[in-house]
């Protein structure tokens, strides 16, 4: 391993924990390409750097949702029966979705993942937000829902807001609650994705050293020791910047993003 990456893994922590506290997003959708940049410097196995970045920030999911799931929680507004009926669909699309990713090529991986990542600008500079027109539905259809978000948010190494909020906001949950139920969701969607990734990764027999499955352990430790850290700053910086521009601004940086993972699926067609 090149030890020097880990001042870089710190950086990009504190970059992600910052933006997911200033904004409310910057997760997933920043950390999958710039994981990818690092990762092929390192000259891994081409087939693997997307699958590893994806895998990688899934399971940062896991350590920075309980922090987060706490501070909502303070303010009330976790709204556990959603939680506790979406859970178990949660679970079974996470599980799933891995499995799904590693039947995906890297330059396939990479063009889904750069799709999702300009559709999250598309709808950053938008800022619209679904007009609420029906109720949730009960357990079986929450549950239902659950499975969609858990699989297209470990297929791409999110943590669901971007499903889960809209919907919920749909169904006339109030933004605050949607956005804090959301946090709380983020746990059994990274909990599913870790389990899969590694069940996944370790039938391949040519992964990189200090991988646990698809997980690369000193990116993920780096990661949330600095995004832990630097989240609640970034919560608190966000009662002092003007954070509706910020949104705008980050919008153009994830098109940047999702140019450079179409192009990483253009260089790496045909491995």
């Amino acid at each position: 391993m090149d030890w020097t990456l880990v001042p870089a893994f710190l950086v990009l922590g504190g970059l992600v924990g910052f933006l997911a506290g200033l904004l409310g997003v910057g997760g997933g959708m920043t950390m999958v390409p710039l994981l990818t940049m690092f990762f092929t410097h390192e000259r891994f196995p081409l087939e693997y750097v997307v699958h590893m970045a994806v895998a990688t920030s899934t399971a940062t999911i896991m350590f920075t949702a309980v922090s987060s799931v706490r501070a909502h929680q303070s303010h009330g507004a976790v709204v556990w029966p959603i939680v506790w009926g979406m859970t178990p669909g949660i679970v079974i699309g996470s599980l799933v979705g891995p499995q799904f990713a590693n039947a995906l090529s890297t330059p396939v991986l990479a063009a889904v993942f750069g799709c999702f990542t300009w559709a999250s600008a598309m709808q950053m500079l938008r800022d619209r937000k679904p007009a609420p027109s029906r109720v949730l539905p009960g357990p079986l259809g929450l549950s239902a829902v659950g499975s969609g978000i858990g699989f297209f948010s470990a297929l791409v190494g999110a943590g669901g807001a971007f499903l889960s909020v809209p919907y919920m906001t749909w169904c006339n949950v109030t933004t605050h609650k949607a956005v804090g139920t959301s946090a709380a969701l983020g746990l059994p969607i990274a909990l599913g994705g870790t389990i899969g990734y590694i069940a996944a990764g370790l039938r391949q027999s040519d992964l990189p050293p200090l991988t646990l499955g698809y997980i690369y352990l000193p990116a993920l430790f780096a990661i949330v020791a600095a995004s832990v850290f630097l989240a609640p700053l970034g919560a608190r910086t966000a009662h002092r910047w003007p954070v509706k521009k910020l949104r705008k601004a980050f919008a153009f940086l994830l098109f940047w993003l999702s140019a450079y993972m179409f192009w990483k699926s253009y260089a790496t067609w045909g491995i």
